[in-house]
Parts: structure tokens; sequence; C-alpha cells
């Protein structure tokens, strides 16, 4: 059995990916995304955490969380999100793919990927790298073109409040064309 270590600071800022379990796309579904909208809410409520930045596409996800300063306990949060994102995800009909014998023993949904990854911030220049990275995943994707583009994102929420000027994003997009061209 894996012994995880996961460096745990009490009011700390965490960068996460989040999958699905075999990359499934399920949140292409409208009804996907709403159940997770809703699970989110009923989870920040009990167990607060102020989401930073934010993208949803079709197979995973990735965020940017500050937990409140008495609180390390990321782990507990993304295990309520996905149980009852199961659970609700289920309520509507849908349902995830048979996982394997590994994952029926350990009572898996069939939707997540059995663990998430988790990164601490440590500076300013972390923070925002790992903002910009989520906000150009959709374009490293292929899904769209412009960040914009992607109606799953806090990319906009940053664009209207001019954390993103116009200059700052052609420098993005030509960085991200560039890392892509190398591929």
């Amino acid at each position: 059995m894996s012994h995880y270590r996961r460096l745990k600071i009490k009011g700390g800022f965490y960068f996460f990916t989040v999958v699905t379990y075999q990359r499934q796309p399920i949140f292409n579904n409208e009804a996907a995304r709403v159940c997770l909208r809703q699970v989110w809410i009923d989870v920040r409520q009990r167990w607060p955490f102020d989401v930073i930045a934010l993208c949803l596409l079709p197979d995973h996800l990735h965020c940017i969380w500050q937990l409140p300063e008495e609180d390390d306990n990321f782990s507990i949060r993304w295990s309520l999100i996905k149980r009852r994102f199961v659970q609700e995800y289920r309520r509507t009909g849908s349902c995830g793919l048979q996982p394997g014998v590994s994952g029926m023993s350990r009572n898996e949904s069939g939707i997540w990927q059995r663990r998430f990854w988790e990164h601490n911030i440590k500076d300013r220049n972390d923070l925002q790298r790992h903002i910009d990275y989520i906000h150009m995943n959709p374009i490293k994707h292929g899904l769209v073109e412009k960040a914009e583009d992607w109606p799953w994102s806090t990319y906009k929420r940053y664009l209207s409040s001019g954390k993103y000027a116009g200059v700052y994003y052609a420098e993005m997009q030509q960085q991200l064309n560039s890392v892509i061209g190398e591929v």
C-alpha cells in the first residue's frame, strides 16, 4: 500500500488536478457540470475554501484553492466533492465505467481517478504561473483558440477585473504557441 506524503500548510494555496476515470469526457454533459457545481457549493458551506482559479475541461479540472487560516485539510474536501458528485450524477441516470478488479475491491465509482494531484503554491510567481496554466489549458488541449472562448473557467473573471491586460495576454498566447509547437 502506498503512503502519500502531502505538504499541508494551514491557510495555504494549493493547485489541484482532478481527473475522471480513464479520462471519460463526462463534463461535456451539462447534467454533470450542474451536479459538480451544486456539490462544490454544498461542500464549501461545511468546509470553506476560496477558489483562486478554476478550469473545468471534459475529462479533468484544474483549480487553485486557498484554505482558511486554521485549516490544512484539502483531502477531506476532495473526498466529499468526489463522493457526493458520484451520488448526484448517478441520480441523473448517468454512471461511469465499470472499475477494474482493484477498483471494485475498493468500492470505487468508475467516475473519478483514485487520487488527485496537488502542489503547494510557494510564492507569487508560482501562483501566477499556475493561474496562467489553468487559464490556458483549454487552448493547450485544442478545445478553443482563445482562453475567453472557454465557458468553464475563471479566465473571464480575471480578464474583466483587469488582471489580464492585452499585452500580457498576447505574451501568454505567444508562449503557449511556442510550447505547443515544440511538442
